[in-house]
């Protein structure tokens, strides 16, 4: 009796056994239990990897036709010039070694004017006649220089003296450029640097040298004049005019020079948009020696490499969403 009930207890620990490996508890394998959430974990950090890349590593694509549409420019890294300048104001003025004051010799009354104010006349040339009180005849007046006149002060049987300006004539062939050199500027400007000289949208920009500098401050502006000759064969540049003059204070040649237009800020870090097989991606770059419209790449982009000049802000508000319909 009690072998039998030992042998039932007995098969049912082992029903039981078997029962609670095969049907409750999951399979035992030990190629999965001691790789299996490892497979996991590494399969899940290559996810992770990956997301990663795409982050940093975004690359869109763009069509030609999106090129266009959004005034997007593809420019070539190349070797460039970083020119360092002052800008100055100034104006356009008379050259008095260029300017003639013509007046009667004698008293008399003016007989005939022969010219008018804006006539171009010759040297030499015959500008009115005046009948002398003395001597009761005629004599000539005459420019003593070619050029324009400025100024009149002469009218047909009015009474004249020697001491009277009746004409004003200027040869505008030439002209100067007075720049005006405030004390933070003295320190950069130096005789003979190369000035390019705006006078706004009517007129091209024009280039000199600067030929002198006032050795003492104007008591009134405290600024020194900084001139600048220029020729006017046309007669366009008028004085009085109000200009801006770009000295050139250094030229330093570097090996990659890009338009400041092609710079963006992604993740705090100035980036271009370089070129790939794929489109173009957002690559950091390390700036060196700027000015107003360009910049020094020091490395980040390397001459030969294409990248984007203009429009880059566009690709930059596409990097929170993605390429142009649906790009990587």
């Amino acid at each position: 009796m009690k072998k039998n009930i030992i042998g039932v207890i007995i098969v049912t620990m082992i029903l039981t056994f078997f029962v609670t490996r095969y049907f409750i508890l999951p399979p035992f394998d030990e190629d999965q239990d001691g790789h299996g959430t490892n497979e996991q974990q590494d399969e899940h950090g290559q996810n992770e990897e990956s997301n990663e890349h795409d982050e940093t590593g975004l690359i869109i694509s763009i069509s030609p036709e999106e090129l266009k549409e959004f005034d997007i420019v593809i420019a070539k890294a190349g070797p460039g010039s970083i020119e360092i300048h002052q800008d100055l104001t100034g104006e356009i003025v008379i050259d008095p070694d260029r300017l003639a004051h013509i007046g009667p010799r004698f008293p008399g009354i003016v007989k005939e004017v022969h010219k008018q104010l804006g006539d171009h006349v010759n040297k030499g040339e015959i500008l009115a006649i005046i009948e002398s009180n003395e001597s009761l005849t005629s004599y000539e007046v005459r420019s003593l220089i070619e050029g324009t006149i400025i100024e009149t002060h002469l009218t047909q049987g009015e009474m004249v003296t020697e001491s009277d300006h009746s004409f004003t004539i200027a040869d505008l062939s030439e002209i100067w450029v007075n720049l005006s050199a405030y004390q933070k500027d003295l320190a950069y400007i130096k005789v003979g640097q190369t000035t390019e000289i705006n006078f706004g949208q009517n007129l091209p920009p024009a280039t000199g040298t600067i030929s002198f500098i006032s050795p003492i401050l104007d008591e009134h502006t405290r600024t020194a004049t900084a001139r600048v000759i220029l020729k006017n064969p046309d007669g366009l540049i008028r004085p009085g005019l109000f200009v801006t003059g770009k000295v050139i204070i250094e030229n330093f040649s570097v090996d990659v020079s890009i338009p400041k237009t092609a710079l963006q800020t992604i993740d705090d870090q100035p980036s271009v948009f370089i070129q790939t097989g794929e489109g173009f991606k957002p690559n950091p770059v390390h700036l060196g020696k700027t000015n107003n419209y360009n910049v020094e790449i020091i490395s980040g982009l390397i001459p030969g490499q294409k990248y984007i000049s203009q429009g880059g802000f566009t690709l930059k508000a596409q990097l929170a969403k993605g390429s142009f319909d649906g790009g990587h």
